[in-house]
């Protein structure tokens, strides 16, 4: 039997893989689930069970969140990274790692084919298919749902042809949770018009006093919360529980696909959100004009190509390398306010201050140049502006 390593998530689609792939097509089905932050022990336990109902010959479950956490989440807070200046990259995030685990277990284990239950019609299929290509092109992949163009309708028919009768009736949301966000689709976010409903969202509102927290980072990275230290990751997951309490961090996406069309997603992401915007403005604090400058265009691009699947891409790791060598500065609390379905950012304090050098305070007074070394500057400054204007003498 040739060995076939199935990325799986307990799902319609993954599960009628693991069945056809074993059943109908011979394979040796190793049922692999990368878990970037959005299942718990019981979650895995069940999956588990329903991959060897399902024919699998293994079930294994790689926990990746640190992973997840080093590899790419640390560079989205790093460049502030928001797509279309809304959109943290929750999701596609996750399929990065997710296809290099997945990709690096395969080889581990001599599998001679790879398997995923992505459609034709989604950017998911191009992420895992572009970093399986490249890091294994000698291991064949198989795409059942997007080979055979099934519908979900063709998939419950067949898994009951089976004897597999689970309840497969469609979610009215369908939900995606990670360590970075939680991506939340329906019928109104497949049109242009309509918001989500409140009931969309799967953490509602349960505070409503206000609630001020600190902040602290270091090098960039959040370590602290309300004097209480720990690692990043924990500390996401702390600020995600404190913050989705108060509905934080809902929008809805709309970008350009990597097939080309328009999409529109909606999500909650309140960690997310707070951790870059409170990151951004300490930043604007302790970063030079020019490295802030710098910064935006390279991030703008470092999320463009990550959403697109090009994670392999060696100009990634030269951005990540600007991106860490950037932070060294950036380390200080910043103050952040927590109300019913927003967030305001307070101030901050930091040792890299640049605000409190002690040059001169904005708009106030001078304390390092003298008025007539400001009117020098000035002239000095004009000199190109004149000189257009006098080639050209335009008005």
């Amino acid at each position: 039997m040739k060995k076939l390593v199935l990325a799986y998530s307990g799902g319609l689609d993954t599960s009628y893989c693991a069945q056809y792939l074993s059943a109908d097509m011979g394979f040796e089905v190793h049922a692999v689930t990368v878990n970037t932050g959005g299942f718990n022990a019981t979650d895995l336990q069940d999956m588990k069970e329903k991959a060897h109902a399902l024919g699998a010959h293994t079930f294994k479950a790689i926990d990746a969140v640190e992973i997840f956490y080093q590899k790419v989440v640390k560079y989205l807070i790093f460049g502030n990274v928001l797509k279309n200046n809304t959109y943290p990259l929750s999701v596609s995030a996750e399929r990065i790692v997710q296809a290099l685990e997945l990709i690096a277990y395969a080889k581990n284990v001599g599998a001679s084919h790879i398997a995923h239950g992505s459609t034709g019609a989604g950017n998911d299929q191009v992420r895992f298919d572009l970093i399986f290509s490249v890091l294994a092109p000698e291991i064949i992949i198989i795409t059942p749902i997007r080979d055979l163009q099934l519908s979900r309708e063709q998939e419950i028919n067949y898994l009951n042809s089976k004897g597999i009768s689970y309840s497969w009736e469609k979610a009215k949301y369908s939900i995606n949770k990670g360590l970075w966000g939680t991506s939340v689709g329906g019928v109104e976010t497949l049109g242009s018009k309509d918001p989500l409903p409140e009931a969309a969202y799967p953490s509602p509102l349960v505070e409503t006093a206000p609630k001020t927290l600190a902040l602290l980072f270091e090098k960039g990275e959040l370590i602290g919360i309300d004097g209480v230290l720990g690692e990043p990751v924990s500390q996401i997951q702390k600020l995600e529980k404190i913050a989705s309490a108060y509905a934080i961090g809902r929008d809805i996406h709309v970008g350009d696909t990597i097939i080309g069309i328009k999409g529109r997603v909606g999500f909650e992401a309140a960690a997310a959100l707070i951790t870059i915007k409170a990151h951004e403005l300490l930043e604007k604090h302790c970063l030079s004009k020019w490295q802030l400058h710098q910064k935006d265009s390279l991030s703008s691009l470092y999320g463009m190509l990550l959403h697109e699947g090009q994670y392999l891409d060696p100009v990634l790791r030269n951005t990540e390398a600007f991106l860490t060598d950037s932070q060294k500065a950036v380390n200080g609390t910043v103050f952040v306010s927590l109300y019913p379905y927003r967030f305001t950012l307070d101030g901050i304090t930091s040792e890299n201050d640049l605000m409190g050098a002690g040059f001169g305070t904005y708009g106030e007074e001078n304390n390092a140049w003298s008025a007539q070394d400001a009117k020098g500057f000035i002239k000095v400054l004009s000199n190109a502006g004149r000189i257009y204007k006098h080639v050209n003498d335009f008005k």
